[in-house]
């Protein structure tokens, strides 16, 4: 919520048809209004005033309680691979970041659901600043709804895989999954999505019983717990076995296959040895990896491997028997790494002040 005035308004692209039964009810209203209200909502309109069913005297009645237009584009760079990154601001004016990524079966949009980030995960940008706030699944679904607006297209495919660890907003994360799936909303399916975590044990367990049908990447990037724990200070709170364990959970409790991201990193993590201890690690786990050449952040030193060191480890990994891809890289003339472009801005304000 935010405060406007002396009053507290909610954001109204967070509740769903039942939550606003509920409101209306509240308010006195008709019921039926509900459906109507949520289907303005999931068209991405930024006024009250659009809602041309609606009588004035209700939309005036949503405005006085409910944020609507919650996101705004402040800058946008277009990528020679067609991918777009989107400085977003949010309605209190903190800034965040989306991606969008094209490709021939539709369109995906990578999604923040923090602003920063407090893993602290040594090649990230988005957590240069640490985490300032969760986001509301208000903003998480706005910013897929302002994205939509700007191209004027559908998207098909969500990566919650920007700024900040999904599962570390837990609550909120759920409320915009269920938003974003509803029948009567964008109706994305949950095969559709991905959500990237670096592994917080305990809530990779919650998300296993929810049993949805969502993608679970793990962002790994090591085969030993000195080396994690060095890369991602989350490995001295959840090991690399617990971790594991976690997975086997997840793919017993919902039959998913999950995917383990692996940010190739020269003279870090890249050696023919390591590809051979993660293949032993993965062995009969229902699961496909996934090499990432690392983008280079600046204020971090790190750089991607090389293509042949890339190519040799994808090689161990597939002669064991472990489904193995190299990712495209898309964006990279644009700084499309997560927290790049958001710290860029920053650093230009706190400058320009």
């Amino acid at each position: 919520m935010y405060r406007t005035g002396e009053s507290m308004k909610k954001q109204l692209r967070g509740y769903d048809p039942g939550a606003l039964k509920a409101w209306l009810s509240e308010q006195g209203e008709k019921p039926f209004r509900a459906g109507q209200i949520f289907s303005w909502v999931q068209k991405g309109i930024s006024s009250f005033d659009e809602m041309s069913n609606i009588s004035k005297g209700l939309r005036q009645t949503l405005a006085e309680a409910f944020i609507l237009d919650n996101v705004k584009i402040i800058k946008r760079l277009d990528s020679q691979d067609k991918t777009r990154k989107y400085l977003l601001s949010m309605h209190d004016g903190e800034i965040i970041e989306a991606v969008l990524m094209r490709y021939k079966h539709g369109n995906s949009i990578c999604v923040s659901t923090q602003v920063g980030c407090r893993m602290g995960c040594s090649f990230c940008a988005s957590t240069l600043g640490g985490m300032t706030r969760n986001l509301e699944a208000a903003e998480i679904l706005g910013q897929i709804m302002v994205i939509q607006n700007d191209i004027g297209e559908r998207i098909s495919n969500i990566v919650l895989m920007g700024s900040g660890e999904p599962l570390d907003n837990y609550d909120e994360v759920m409320q915009f999954l269920r938003l974003v799936n509803h029948a009567d909303g964008l109706n994305i399916s949950m095969r559709h999505i991905t959500l990237s975590t670096c592994g917080l044990v305990d809530q990779i367990k919650r998300l296993a019983d929810e049993k949805l049908q969502l993608t679970l990447a793990i962002s790994l990037h090591a085969v030993s717990d000195e080396k994690r724990n060095s890369l991602m200070p989350v490995n001295k709170k959840y090991n690399l076995d617990s971790l594991l364990e976690a997975c086997r959970y997840y793919t017993k409790q919902t039959g998913r296959r999950i995917t383990f991201e692996y940010a190739l990193i020269q003279g870090e993590n890249d050696h023919a040895s390591e590809a051979k201890a993660l293949a032993k690690r993965l062995r009969g786990l229902l699961c496909h990896v996934n090499l990432i050449p690392i983008n280079p952040v600046e204020e971090r030193g790190y750089k991607a491997s090389s293509n042949a060191s890339i190519s040799s480890f994808q090689k161990v990994l597939k002669d064991a028997g472990i489904e193995t891809t190299i990712r495209r890289e898309l964006g990279s003339d644009i700084n499309a790494a997560c927290g790049q472009l958001r710290a860029q801005h920053i650093e230009s304000v706190s400058e320009d002040a």
